[in-house]
């Protein structure tokens, strides 16, 4: 059994390929596509983290070429694009490499901006979501939560997430770099998600005047309501999204982050204008469709290499220390997975117990309460006794030992019964080990 990820980023893999691959968790196709993953015999668990900027297949299989061979087939038949494409564009990792890049992608460190912290939330949305149907269980769960762990390490030794830019902050700059500025600017923000609200903050820090629509009105009122409650002088308003065709048609600069399943601004919607406008569509697939119109300035995700760069530039030295801590935690994690076996812990159980037995016999010769010559005997009855005594918790043991409750089971035993070389399961806050419907 190996971990193994196949990976599609901004590295290797254009925003028109990557909106083709892109799930969305509120879909059922997304869930049936992990069900069918998992329910292959080469793939044990499988977890599918999709972004603006990647779309990762996180595994944990017993034969890499044939899982790597499933997913490419299923992902080829779901995206209609070619199998050899698909395998060309991909980035495939195993074990070591694996885990390490997990750990990084975690840490931020992969992102297209670097040290932008909306990878934690997503890829705790992606676990919770695998877990919660069942396709991920305990070998992806250790994984993740380590991941956690390290990303939390790189967090508090580095400053790589100090004043980081996220998508968003890189979209609103270049808004800025492209107008001068933004003080007073009408500006509309489409969609209630993560990206759209830091979009929202940004812009309300920039001095914008904003109009924010969504087709749930009440998430916009959210926003609208938790921003305002913070700075009382911010400059938004919520609108219907009925009003959508209105409002491109007026508002010059637009912002979407939407996840919807298709575009929403179509070439249908769009009336003349004798103004430029300028559209930062952030979404995955894009809300915005192929629009030919030179007074109108598209700008997707893949096209803020600008501000990324600068961002790395500036977090390259941080970057280096913390694919330090990255090694250092993917070594760690293969060492603690390395203690968890169950045998060793039963065998050194047994070997106290035996120890134990025969140093208090040998006392008990010394000080004449018994006879010499009834040793063999006595050992004998002592080995019997703790073998009925360990014998439930034996069986106990090994039956948990493959389960979610297992790790802390094994660790609690290790700490009572003085293994000082053992990590803790508490350290990195294991909530697999909780029953999962509280």
């Amino acid at each position: 059994m190996s971990y193994y990820i196949l990976s599609y980023t901004h590295k290797n893999t254009d925003l028109c390929l990557r909106e083709k691959l892109a799930f969305d968790l509120k879909e059922q196709k997304t869930k049936d596509f992990l069900t069918s993953l998992v329910g292959n015999k080469f793939i044990d668990e499988a977890i599918i983290l999709s972004t603006c900027n990647r779309i990762e297949f996180i595994t944990y299989v017993n034969n890499n070429e044939k899982a790597e061979g499933y997913i490419l087939q299923k992902l080829s038949d779901e995206s209609k694009i070619h199998l050899d494409e698909l395998k060309q564009r991909a980035d495939f990792y195993t074990d070591i490499s694996a885990i390490h890049h997990l750990f990084s992608v975690a840490s931020s460190l992969d992102s297209l901006v670097i040290g932008e912290t909306q990878i934690s939330g997503q890829l705790k949305s992606a676990f919770k979501f695998s877990y919660d149907i069942g396709c991920c269980k305990l070998n992806l769960s250790r994984a993740i939560h380590y991941a956690f762990k390290c990303a939390s390490s790189v967090r508090n030794s580095t400053n790589i997430s100090k004043n980081s830019v996220s998508v968003a902050g890189a979209a609103v700059a270049q808004a800025k770099d492209v107008l001068g500025s933004l003080d007073s600017i009408d500006t509309l923000v489409i969609g209630a998600g993560e990206m759209s609200s830091l979009c929202v903050k940004h812009l309300v820090n920039a001095h914008a005047n904003i109009v924010l629509i969504n087709r749930e009105i009440q998430n916009a009122q959210k926003i609208h309501d938790e921003i305002m409650q913070n700075n009382q002088n911010a400059r938004i308003k919520v609108e219907s999204f009925k009003e959508i065709g209105r409002l491109i048609n007026s508002i010059s600069l637009v912002f979407t982050a939407t996840g919807a399943p298709h575009s929403i601004i179509t070439k249908d919607l769009i009336s003349p204008c004798d103004f430029t406008r300028y559209w930062f569509d952030l979404a995955v697939p894009r809300d915005i469709d192929c629009i030919d119109d030179s007074n109108i300035k598209i700008y997707a995700v893949d096209d803020l290499q600008d501000i990324v760069q600068k961002n790395l530039a500036l977090r390259e030295e941080q970057a280096r220390v913390a694919y330090g801590i990255v090694g250092r935690y993917t070594e760690e994690f293969f060492s603690w997975i390395s203690t968890l076996s169950v045998e060793p812990l039963i065998k050194l159980i047994r070997q106290k117990a035996k120890d134990s037995s025969l140093k208090e016999l040998q006392k008990g010769i010394q000080k004449g309460y018994l006879p010499k010559e009834y040793e063999k005997n006595i050992e004998k009855t002592l080995h019997n006794a703790f073998n009925v005594f360990l014998h439930d918790l034996t069986m106990n043991l090994k039956s948990v030992s493959n389960t979610q409750k297992g790790d802390m089971i094994i660790e609690s035993l290790q700490f009572l019964f003085d293994d000082n070389d053992i990590k803790m399961t508490e350290q990195y806050k294991c909530e697999y080990a909780t029953d999962s419907k509280k």
